[in-house]
This record gives C-alpha cells, structure tokens and sequence, in this order.
C-alpha cells in the first residue's frame, strides 16, 4: 500500500479549505439558496483498511469541505460499513485472515451516540477476507460475505448486538479468469425492497445467489440463482428506487446487467447489459459500484484502472439508462462513492491514491463538476454519512 509523504498530505489537507477551482467552483455557485439550509455539523465515517480502521470526518453541506476528525474505532482493514435502520447502530466487515484464532474475517458492531462509536460486540464471520455486510431494513439481521473464503453468513441482530453466526454458506462454483476466479468470491450481500429476498454476489462464479431469510432467527433458505456472463465477475447489486430494477456491475469486464426484479419470487432476469469502457481502452480494468439517485432520474458508475465515473440519465419508471458523461474520480482507484445528503455533492474513497474527492453536482442535470477538490484519508474504502 502506497502511503502519502508528509508533503503530499499537507497539499492534499490543504484542499480541503476548497479554494475556487474551474468547474467546481462554476457549479457550486449556482446552488447558494439551497445549500444555505445544509447542515454544517454533518458527521461522516470512512471506512479505511489501515490499522485505524474507522475514522471520523466533519461535513459542510453548504460548502463541500471535508474535514478530518479523529479515529472513531481502531479496528483494522475496514472494507466496509453499514447503518441499522434509524442510523443507532454501525456494523464493520475487516477483511482479515484471521479473528480470535480462527481463519476468518470480522464483523462488529458500534453504537452511535454524542458523535461516538460505542463497540457493541464483534463475531467471526464465515471465512477469510470478510469485505461486505448488509443489515434487513427491520435491522433484525446482518447478512456478511467473504471474498478470499467464497463464504457468507447470516447473524441475529438485537440492539445491536451481533449473534453468533445463524447460516453459514461456502460457495464452490468459480469462472473461466484464471487470474481473478480460481475459487468462488462472495462480494457483496443485499436485500430486497420488500425485504423478502437476500441476495449475494459471487464475484468468483459469475452469479448472484437469492434467499429467502426468516428475520427473526437470521436463517436463509435458497431461492435461486442469477447467472451472469461467464468471466464477468458479479461484484455489486443496487435497485432502483422504482420497486423493480437492478442494476449487477460486473468487475472483471466493466459491464452493468440491468435486470427486471421480480417481487413474486425474488428472481432476477437480464433486460440489457452496458458497456462502460471508452472504445479506445484496452487495459486492465475493474469496474467497481454503482450510485442511484433518490429520485431515480441519475444513475452513475465508478471504475477503477481506468479511473473515471460515469454518469447515466435514467427513465425513473423503467429503469432504462442513456449514457451522458465520463467524468474523472480525483484520485486512482475509487473503491466507494456516494451523494450527500443533499445530493448536491459525490463523494469519492480513492484508495490508492488516499483520498477522498468530493465533485459538486448539480441535481437537475446530473452533472459532476469537472474538477473535485480533495482530503487526505488513508486507504479509504467506503464513505458512511450520518
């Protein structure tokens, strides 16, 4: 991992004052009314795979400027966060390979109070490499997956407190990369709108695995399968605020599916794949995740290698997208990125770079500002607002 020189930090913290830039500034500007009622004490956590783990930022919804606050838990390699529902409590995936004596990552839990975090319990998951964690939106239970084990878990949730592992599940099936999919790679668990449906990603089988979970034991019983492009790498699923779309971003290939989600049983079927590559790009690349506005009309991808984000209008009914813009992401390697509460700012972890980017945006167009202005952070991997 690539530390930042005392010089590169101190250029980096420095812009986070925000001078005027062109293109940020050019946007930014035009949102001086609405932006006047933003709160100015918003406070975010980054998630970070440094020995930190978790830190605390300062976040001024009227300006834009991040501001570093302080460690809010040292737990290691955080490669992501997750809120209950009503935001009282926060759940960690460390992508370890080992957790009190056995060869598996971690998930823990925090409470969220007077600008806090209260460690609640912490669980071994299932395997190796624990990267993601979804909560129900009852925040009843916890549903974590494992990269380098190919494995997922289920926990009981009760005021916050993690139970043991409920379900456990190791993935065997694995695709035709022999670089990237040698064994199966659980990548990122979600539920369903209506909350019936549990879904995990297999990055290593090309495939989405569906469940039905029973919320009040955590224990899941399958559902189905998606089965995407061989080679392509299922890495994250998001749905449309519609009720019916979802959208797969395919790592290996930088390819979205967008499915048709059906609330019957909870399958998924492919309406139309995306490319998201320019057409004069042939070098390694990793698509990366995927961020929904809240009124459906933007959609906007994030890919790594190639280092750009790339912004979709969408037909809210349909979910159907049309290309507008690529835009760059302020840094190498943008692992997470989100909207603002406002939605008048993205928010970018460049983890190779060890920064976090924040790029003005304007709500009517969907346009990203050209040029972002940026934080140093280390090793950022998920940006968590609360």
């Amino acid at each position: 991992m690539r530390h930042l020189s005392r010089r590169t930090f101190l250029m980096t913290s420095s812009a986070a004052t925000f001078a005027a830039a062109s293109g940020f500034t050019k946007l930014a500007s035009a949102k001086s009314g609405a932006q006047a009622s933003a709160s100015r004490s918003t406070r975010v956590l980054i998630g970070s795979s440094a020995p930190d783990g978790i830190l605390f930022y300062d976040w001024d919804g009227a300006t834009g400027a991040l501001t570093a606050a302080g460690v809010a838990a040292k737990v290691p390699k955080v490669a992501w966060l997750a809120f209950s529902h009503g935001h009282e409590y926060v759940y960690s995936a460390s992508e370890l390979d080992s957790f009190e004596g056995k060869p598996t990552g971690e998930v823990a839990s925090f409470r969220l109070a007077e600008g806090k975090l209260e460690p609640l319990s912490a669980r071994n998951s299932a395997g190796v490499g624990t990267c993601h964690v979804a909560v129900d939106h009852t925040g009843q239970m916890l549903v974590a997956a494992d990269y380098v084990g190919g494995s997922a878990a289920s926990f009981r949730i009760a005021e916050g407190q993690l139970s043991e592992p409920v379900w456990t599940e190791r993935y065997t099936v694995h695709g035709p990369n022999a670089d990237r999919q040698k064994t199966a790679h659980a990548h990122f668990a979600s539920f369903s709108p209506d909350n019936r449906f549990a879904y995990i990603n297999d990055l290593g089988g090309d495939c989405i695995h569906i469940y039905k979970p029973d919320l009040a034991t955590a224990a899941m019983t399958p559902a189905g399968t998606y089965h995407g492009v061989p080679g392509s790498g299922a890495r994250t699923l998001r749905f449309h605020p519609n009720g019916h779309t979802a959208y797969c971003m395919n790592e290996l290939v930088s390819t979205v599916d967008v499915l048709e989600w059906h609330k019957a049983d909870g399958s998924l079927t492919l309406v139309t794949r995306i490319d998201l590559l320019p057409d004069d790009y042939h070098g390694p690349t990793r698509g990366c995740d995927t961020v929904i506005a809240r009124d459906g009309k933007f959609v906007y991808f994030a890919n790594r290698d190639d280092n750009f984000l790339y912004t979709f209008s969408a037909d809210p009914k349909t979910g159907g997208l049309t290309p507008l813009t690529r835009s760059n992401c302020g840094g190498k390697t943008p692992r997470n990125f989100t909207l603002d509460p406002t939605e008048r700012w993205m928010l970018v972890a460049n983890q190779d770079s060890n920064l976090l980017t924040v790029f003005a945006r304007d709500p009517e167009t969907g346009k990203l500002a050209d040029e972002g202005k940026s934080v140093a952070a280390e090793a950022p991997m998920r940006i968590l607002f609360t």
